[in-house]
C-alpha cells in the first residue's frame, strides 16, 4: 500500500490512509479516487449535508463481489451504518444531538465544511444519509422528501411519469421540487419548507400528495404500506419522513460495482436521463460544466399548508412511524 497522503481542504489538512486501496475494483477506482470525487462535487455534496445530522454508510474494505452490509440482526457484514460520532474524530467535526424513536440518544456527525466529507470518505463512507432537519432544530424538518419507490422488476421509465406528475401538482400549489436519481431505479423529489411543522405533519403532507398521485395515475401509483398488498408499480413512501428515516444524499455513491451516484437533475433532463448515466468517473466533469441543479434548495422555503389543507379535506391522519 502507498503511504498516507495529506490533502488540504479549506483550512484543514485531512490524512488519507491507504490511498491506493481498491474501492471499486471493477472500475479500477481506489480510495483516493473516491476522495477526489467528493472534492470535485464539493459544493454539491456540502449543500446536501451542511449542518444536517448524518448517518455514515461505511465500506472500509471497498465494494467487492459478495460484500454486504451488516444489520442489527447480523453485524458480521463488510460494511456498516454509523449513527454516532466515530471515536478519534477531529475536534472540528461538529455534531447534532438526536433522540431516536426508541428513546436512545446520539451525537451524530453534522458536516459543516467539506473537510468533514473528506474525513468521512477516508473512513470508507460512500453514502451519506442526512436527516431532513438541521442541527439548529432537530424536531422540525426544513425539507420535504418525496420518495418514488419502484416495486421489484419495475424500470426507471415507469417512475419518470410519476415524477413529472408530482412536479405538475406541486406547481399547481405554488411549490417547487427538485428531482434526483437514487443511483438505482427510483427517484427522489426534494422541497425546501419552512421549519414550522413536525415529522408527523410532513408524513401527512406526503401521504396527501401520494393519494393525489394515485388518483391521477391509478395504473402507476400506490400508497399501500404493506408490500405484499401493493398492486401498482410505484409506491410513494411517506414514511421516509419519519424520524430517523433517511435517504442517501445527492452525490452519494451507491455501493455497487458500477460506482453509480445519486444525481441531482434539472426537470428538463428527466425524460432522457438514466441512472447508469451518472457515476464517480463522469460526475465531476458534469458538475464542473453545469454546477449543481439543486442549488435552488438554498433559496425560497415553502409552506406546507397547501398539502396539509388537502390532507384535512381528505380526512388523512398522520401515518404511524414504521
Amino acid at each position: 500500500m502507498a503511504t498516507a497522503q495529506e490533502i488540504r481542504v479549506g483550512e484543514r489538512v485531512v490524512r488519507v490512509s491507504s490511498p491506493d486501496k481498491p474501492f471499486f475494483p471493477e472500475r479500477g477506482l481506489t480510495k483516493l479516487d473516491v476522495v477526489r470525487y467528493f472534492l470535485a462535487v464539493g459544493d454539491g455534496i456540502l449543500r446536501a449535508l451542511r449542518d444536517r445530522p448524518t448517518m455514515l454508510e461505511r465500506w472500509p474494505k471497498g465494494v467487492f463481489p459478495g460484500a454486504r452490509i451488516g444489520t442489527r440482526q447480523d453485524n458480521r457484514g463488510d460494511a456498516f451504518y454509523q449513527k454516532r460520532l466515530p471515536a478519534g474524530a477531529p475536534d472540528w467535526v461538529r455534531t447534532a444531538h438526536l433522540t431516536f424513536p426508541s428513546g436512545r440518544t446520539a451525537d451524530e456527525v453534522a458536516p459543516s465544511e467539506l473537510a468533514v466529507v473528506v474525513w468521512a470518505a477516508n473512513l470508507g463512507t460512500l453514502r451519506f444519509h442526512p436527516w431532513p432537519v438541521t442541527a439548529a432544530d432537530v424536531e422540525r424538518p426544513d425539507q420535504l422528501r418525496i420518495d418514488l419507490d419502484p416495486m421489484p422488476g419495475v424500470g426507471f421509465d415507469q417512475v419518470v411519469p410519476v415524477a413529472r406528475e408530482v412536479r405538475a401538482f406541486l406547481a399547481e400549489l405554488g411549490l417547487t421540487g427538485y428531482p434526483k436519481t437514487t443511483g438505482g431505479r427510483g427517484l427522489h423529489v426534494y422541497l425546501s419548507i419552512e421549519p414550522r411543522w413536525s415529522f408527523a405533519d410532513c408524513r401527512r403532507a406526503v401521504l396527501a400528495l401520494g393519494r393525489e398521485m394515485q388518483r391521477r395515475l391509478p395504473e402507476l401509483v400506490t400508497t399501500t404500506w404493506w408490500r405484499d398488498q401493493r398492486d401498482r408499480p410505484v409506491f410513494v413512501d411517506y414514511n421516509q419522513m419519519s424520524r430517523d428515516h433517511t435517504m442517501a444524499s445527492a452525490y452519494s455513491i451507491r455501493p455497487t460495482p458500477q460506482a453509480l451516484v445519486s444525481a441531482p437533475l434539472d426537470w428538463s433532463e428527466l425524460d432522457d436521463a438514466r441512472p447508469e448515466d451518472f457515476d464517480v468517473v463522469g460526475m465531476p466533469a458534469r458538475f464542473a460544466e453545469r454546477g449543481d441543479p439543486h442549488a435552488g434548495l438554498d433559496g425560497q422555503r415553502f409552506s406546507l399548508e397547501p398539502l396539509l389543507e388537502l390532507a384535512d379535506r381528505e380526512g388523512l391522519e398522520a401515518p404511524p412511524e414504521r
